[in-house]
């Protein structure tokens, strides 16, 4: 019987590079692709330090090399730069705190590399995510065992179609025990330190990145209290973003947080730690994995990677919008964020939050 084939997005990281292996060992004709998402001629000054190095690229085919699979190298630049890129700054330039990561996902991962696995005669894709798929004839998205490592969140967007044609080795599994197999095999890549930021931001410095991407300087606007009170300047409102305490070069006698960001007026509003807490917001642009909850429903929420879910009352408004209220007040919901909906263990929806309404 043919052997079923999948074509693995390799990072040069070990838990790609373990998806790969694993695949093989179960008995999948396995083909290995580095993407090349972001050229040197837009990094700028930080361009040795950027994702899709040439050590990434030759890390991941040492790996493919190692396994005796197939390597190739995809350049994807510009559709990244069009679909992730021009969307990261676009809406940080209009007060949004965006999450690339879902985007580059949607649109690049499981779109033009699914594409192009397609034409390479592959049944499947897969990627080093943590997570799990459950089909019981019904495709369902599901948490990582370790939930530490949990990378559901970022896969909300996708749809059924891009699912039921991807594959996450390593979801069912513990990071210690992927870098333990990964060591066994002679995979050097299990030495290989983690990505913490955003690929293409060095060192996490996303005004900066925007500043030198959009060609913009720096702008001088007012930092004012929840009453309109000018309690200082600020060099770009790009600069902040909602829950920020540092780096806001004001003296006052209590911590102050950024609670909102008007970019027309150029203006970011600050407020002590109760001001940054709310309970209500709206989500748009909703991608559902169940339906069976709709209209109204109660469900766990997850409003930023690191956040720990909580429990909400979820209700269905006009628009392909949900209007969602927190049992207990959550800390800094971030407009341009994704708020992602649980039952359990299992991803029921998500969309991007709009607005916050208190």
């Amino acid at each position: 019987m043919k052997k079923k084939r999948a074509l693995v997005a390799m990072s040069g990281g070990v838990d790609s590079s373990m998806a790969a292996a694993i695949l093989k060992d179960t008995g999948y004709e396995v083909i290995g692709a580095t993407m090349k998402i972001w050229s040197k001629e837009y990094c700028g000054k930080h361009k040795e330090k950027s994702c899709c190095s040439l050590q990434d690229i030759d890390d991941a085919k040492k790996v493919c090399d190692n396994l005796g699979i197939r390597h190739y190298v995809l350049n994807f630049e510009d559709v990244f730069r069009k679909e992730v890129i021009d969307y990261f700054t676009r809406e940080y330039l209009q007060g949004r705190t965006p999450n690339p990561c879902i985007l580059c996902n949607k649109k690049i991962k499981f779109g033009t590399f699914l594409k192009r696995a397609e034409e390479l005669g592959c049944d499947f894709i897969s990627t080093g995510h943590y997570a799990r798929i459950k089909d019981n004839g019904s495709l369902r998205l599901r948490e990582s065992v370790d939930k530490s490592k949990d990378q559901s969140y970022v896969l909300f967007s996708l749809t059924r179609d891009q699912i039921k044609k991807t594959l996450f080795p390593v979801g069912g599994l513990w990071k210690e025990e992927v870098k333990a197999s990964a060591k066994k095999l002679g995979l050097n890549v299990y030495k290989k330190k983690e990505s913490q930021e955003i690929c293409f931001v060095f060192d996490g410095k996303y005004p900066d990145f925007i500043k030198e991407y959009c060609g913009i300087k720096n702008k001088k606007g007012n930092i004012v209290d929840s009453g309109g009170r000018v309690l200082g300047e600020h060099n770009g409102f790009w600069n902040f973003t909602i829950g920020q305490r540092k780096g806001l070069g004001i003296a006052h006698k209590r911590p102050l947080y950024v609670i909102k960001i008007d970019a027309e007026k150029n203006t970011v509003f600050v407020g002590d730690s109760s001001e940054v807490r709310k309970k209500r917001f709206i989500v748009k642009d909703i991608n559902w994995f169940s339906e069976k909850e709709r209209p109204s429903f109660e469900a766990d929420v997850k409003i930023r990677y690191n956040h720990k879910k909580a429990k909400a009352s979820l209700k269905e408004i006009e628009g392909n919008r949900i209007d969602v209220e927190f049992v207990d007040a959550q800390e800094a919901i971030t407009p341009g964020q994704a708020a992602v909906f649980y039952d359990g263990e299992y991803v029921i929806g998500g969309g991007w939050i709009e607005s916050v309404r208190g």
